[in-house]
């Protein structure tokens, strides 16, 4: 249940519509909704500030649909379901026609609106255009978790101006996302020139020996730039829900 459904029950309460065990009845249901093949919980957007995502791989489309809508009904915030195919999105748009579809991301979305400040910015910087894909997937979900996002996308230590290029933009950023698959090398460049948190990303792009990202993975997770947190192999989400969490701290 939403703050304001318990408000609301709260001040029915006490204006004397509803009794005390009426009260006592709905603040005791249970937030989980059981769906057969999935159990949604709706506490989570009052715990964590943003409704459950789903995780589009592995369920089908009419699985995603039932979600969703759910998920649309029972939530304040947007809505949200990764790693969707193109044929999934589009059985769930034919049903929900507001709900959104980003290809590169493969996010699948039903957006509501929020205030973003402008003075709260998260930075994200791709190493190549071959990571694009998982940077977009970090670009929409910092977006739709309430967020200001600017992206420089082929930046990488191959040709290292043109990082330096961004570097107002490095400057001006409160979180930084820094995507790169081959060596991933490119995370600890910028953490070596910014006072921000850095969320490296590493992505499955590269030649034999990059092993799927586990060479880019390796080479982050030993970096010698201070201030450099690592995610998992192709995880966007998960650093654009990162980044959002640190971007609203006070």
């Amino acid at each position: 249940m939403t703050d304001e459904e318990i408000c609301s029950v709260l001040r029915r309460y006490k204006q004397g519509s509803i009794s005390e065990r009426e009260a006592a009845a709905f603040l005791g249901k249970s937030s989980v909704e059981e769906m057969g093949f999935a159990e949604i919980d709706h506490a989570r957007e009052r715990r964590q500030g943003f409704p459950e995502v789903i995780y589009g791989e592995g369920k089908t489309g009419e699985q995603v649909l039932a979600i969703m809508e759910s998920l649309a009904e029972k939530s304040a915030g947007s809505v949200m379901a990764t790693r969707v195919s193109a044929e999934k999105a589009a059985f769930v748009r034919e049903k929900r026609p507001e709900a959104r579809y980003d290809d590169v991301s493969r996010i699948l979305y039903i957006e509501r609106s929020v205030a973003r400040d402008p003075e709260r910015m998260i930075l994200i910087l791709s190493a190549g255009t071959s990571d694009i894909p998982v940077a977009e997937e970090a670009r929409l979900t910092a977006h739709l978790c309430g967020n200001t996002v600017r992206v420089h996308y082929d930046c990488g230590v191959a040709g290292i101006h043109r990082l330096f290029a961004h570097k107002a933009d490095i400057d001006a950023a409160r979180v930084i996302i820094v995507v790169a698959g081959m060596e991933g090398a490119l995370a600890s460049v910028v953490g070596g020139l910014t006072d921000k948190p850095v969320i490296a990303v590493p992505t499955s792009v590269g030649y034999g020996a990059a092993f799927h990202g586990v060479t880019a993975l390796l080479a982050m997770l030993s970096s010698c730039a201070a201030g450099v947190s690592v995610v998992n192999i192709d995880n966007g989400f998960g650093a654009g829900v990162l980044a959002s969490k640190i971007n609203h701290l006070c």
